[in-house]
Order: structure tokens, then sequence, then C-alpha cells
């Protein structure tokens, strides 16, 4: 059983979906999606029906100017201002009937926040931190030096656009390989080719990147109090494991999983299942302690 939820963070709604967990729980899952994610896309929405079936109540939401959420200029992405979505959607979780233990889940982007948001908030639960962002790459994986140059001043360009109030000079997140794209691989066109959703856009506000170049999780990861299961890639390019590893190191009571697949295969249904499974063990583990 799924129902529709609203709750505010710092004065913008945001719009999420509670799947009700098959059992009585007092446990409730807040899903954080990666960059220019959102809630409906099918592996996100699988997982979700997956943690309801294993027994816990899931939260799922669209961060602010995402999907069905609201926030205008469109597509635009806030570390901060997504971190405080995240701390409201906590608070919305604690208000379900019975809910008296939180954990967040999160995916590349989102699998950085999640440390974050528990790092700033004691009372998590646990943390199940995906594929997660800790820093840019040095160096991209079929990306020019001209090409990063040249993404640079984009970024540049549409942060003083904000500034002035202007309108975001939008650009493809992702795109095959050799176009100019945030991430640009075959692998993620792939992904994307396939992806029903109907709220998903390919295209974020560059502005955005500027503010992800300074943003390290594994910096406030040792104030994190919970158990943390970090989920690696040993193929990814674009949250690459020896990043993911840090952060792993870095959190007090770490636990970490790593698997022979790329980024985007986390997404799969060849390979997701296998990947959901030890995290219900981790979660069971957990809650049972």
């Amino acid at each position: 059983m799924t129902e529709r939820v609203v709750f505010t963070s710092e004065g913008t709604r945001c719009v999420g979906q509670v799947y009700r967990a098959a059992h009585p729980s007092r446990h409730c899952i807040v899903m954080c999606t990666g960059f220019g994610g959102t809630q409906d896309t099918p592996a996100l929405r699988a997982t979700a029906r997956d943690f309801a079936t294993a027994g816990y109540h899931v939260l799922t939401f669209d961060y602010r100017s995402f999907g069905v959420s609201d926030g205008e200029p469109r597509q635009v992405m806030s570390v901060e201002g997504q971190l405080a979505d995240i701390a409201a959607a906590v608070d919305r979780a604690r208000g379900i009937e019975e809910v008296d233990s939180v954990m967040l889940w999160g995916t590349s982007l989102g699998g950085g926040h999640v440390v974050t948001a528990a790092s700033r908030d004691p009372d998590i639960a646990a943390v199940i931190a995906q594929i997660p962002f800790n820093g840019f790459p040095r160096k991209v994986e079929g990306r020019s030096t001209a090409a990063t140059l040249k993404l640079l001043g984009v970024m540049v360009g549409d942060w003083l656009r904000g500034k002035l109030r202007l309108p975001p000079l939008y650009l493809s997140a992702v795109g095959g390989r050799g176009e100019f794209a945030v991430i640009a691989s075959d692998e993620a066109q792939r992904v994307i080719a396939g992806m029903t959703s109907p709220t998903w856009r390919n295209q974020v506000a560059p502005r955005g990147l500027l503010e992800m170049l300074r943003y390290r999780p594994a910096t406030v990861a040792p104030s994190v109090a919970c158990p943390v299961l970090v989920c690696i890639g040993a193929g990814d390019a674009e949250t690459p494991p020896e990043l993911a590893e840090a952060l792993a190191d870095a959190v007090p009571h770490s636990e970490r999983k790593t698997y022979p697949v790329a980024h985007f295969d986390f997404y799969a249904e060849e390979v997701r299942p296998r990947i959901v499974a030890d995290q219900i063990d981790f979660l069971r583990r957990i809650t049972a302690a």
C-alpha cells in the first residue's frame, strides 16, 4: 500500500510517497535519489517495494525543483538545499504512526548526502550509502581536457546567471560517449534509454556542480554515530571505488560490500536484487539488535 505525502522544507513544498510495510513496523527508511534523480524511476520504486516487502515502511521524495516537488527555477541542484530536504523528510517519516526508528538509504550523490545527514542527526538508526559520491574523480574516463575546461566554463557561466537571477543554462545530465553532458558514457546512455519515468528530465543546471566540487562527505563522516553500510562498484567510473572506500574508512562503524560492476549497473534488474538482498540483511541485523 502506498500513499502520497507532502511536507515543507525551508518554505518549499516537497512531495513524497510512503510505501507501507507488509507487516506492522516501527522502522522507516527514507530513500534519497542521486544527481538529478526522481522518486518515480524504475529502480528506486522497485527497491522501495522490496524494502516494504521485507517489513520496513519507506518514504521516497523528490528534492526541491525536481520531479513533483515545488521549487524554481527547475532542475537546480543545491547540496545544502537537498540536505535540508532530507532533514525535512526524516521529520515527516518520524510522524508516521508507530515509527520510532528512521534509517537513511541513498544512491550516488544521495549516497554521500545520507552520510552527511546522519552526521547532523544523531538519532538516525542506520545508513546505507550506495555507490556514494565523495568528490569528483581527478580524471573522468572518456572526457578530454578540452571538454573538462568547457564544462567548467559552462558551470561558472550558469553560476553567474544564478547570481543575476537569470534562467539556468541547462545541460544534459546524461549522454553517450563523446557527448557534452555531466555524465557521458555508453553505459549511462543505455540506462536512460530504457528508463520509464514520467517526471525525470535529462537536464540540470550546471551551477550546482560548482557546489559539488567542494563537497566531501568523508570530512564529516567521523561524526556519524550509527552503523553504515557502504556499497561499492569495483568498476565505477562516476563514484570511483577509491573515493567510496575513503568514505567507508572515515565512518566509525562501517561495513562495506564491493560488487564487480559499474555505476549504472546498480540499477539494472539483473544486478539490483542481489545488492538489495545484502542491504536488507544489514538492516535486519541492525534492527534486531
